[in-house]
């Protein structure tokens, strides 16, 4: 079971927001943006913000870092360790199946995720075997678009995708392309772009209280 940092509601929880963060980054990185989510007192959220394992990665000259897997190289495909973002994928599926067992339901469960948390939670969600309530990619890509096993359970997932426009690190067009694959797939994401670097920005955190709001059914 991966390490966490855990913010639990002031009440009981009854929805879970699993939400993993970028190359580099940490579990703490996004812990201070969930007051600023615009969410009401008793949401009931319990937010799980997974550290990522310490591995080499290729295109960093073999450093060692927190990562959800390896880049080989910096194509516009992105070359990626197949084997490694299937085990991080596997890894979420462990702390969605830690929230089951806690009496959460599957329905009331969100994956989100940052740039290579991102591409984590793509393949998570859409291969998943019980419906979940809904999928945040920020600045990222669809890494296994080829290769991953969609599952019926989560045909009609909601997905929101985030991007900057000004992003030097994943291109905006990569967030574009994750965006008609989804479609073509059958999907209905709704995209929405900022005038930003590889970031977030104050106007995205409100639209993530909003999804958060609008799927988890919060007053």
């Amino acid at each position: 079971m991966l390490n966490c940092e855990i913010i639990e509601p002031k009440g009981t929880a009854d929805a879970a927001v699993i939400w993993l963060h970028g190359l580099g980054a940490s579990g703490h990185d996004f812990v201070p943006v969930v007051p600023h989510l615009g969410l009401p007192d008793g949401h009931g959220i319990r937010f799980v913000f997974p550290h990522a394992p310490e591995i080499p990665i290729t295109i960093n000259g073999g450093m060692v870092m927190p990562a959800w897997y390896d880049i080989l190289a910096m194509s516009i495909e992105r070359e990626i360790d197949l084997v490694q973002i299937e085990s991080s994928a596997a890894a979420v599926r462990e702390l969605i199946q830690r929230e089951l067992d806690s009496g959460i339901s599957s329905e009331r469960i969100v994956l989100a995720g940052f740039s290579q948390g991102g591409a984590v939670v793509y393949h998570a969600a859409l291969s998943y075997t019980k419906p979940l309530a809904g999928l945040l990619t920020m600045s990222t890509y669809f890494a296994t678009a080829k290769e991953v096993k969609l599952n019926e359970a989560n045909k009609a997932l909601p997905i929101h995708i985030f991007h900057g426009s000004q992003d030097p690190m994943v291109q905006e067009s990569m967030g574009h392309t994750a965006n008609q694959v989804l479609q073509s797939m059958g999907f209905k994401p709704q995209y929405r772009s900022y005038p930003m670097q590889h970031e977030v920005c104050a106007e995205e955190i409100s639209d993530i209280g909003n999804s958060l709001k609008e799927w988890l059914k919060l007053n």
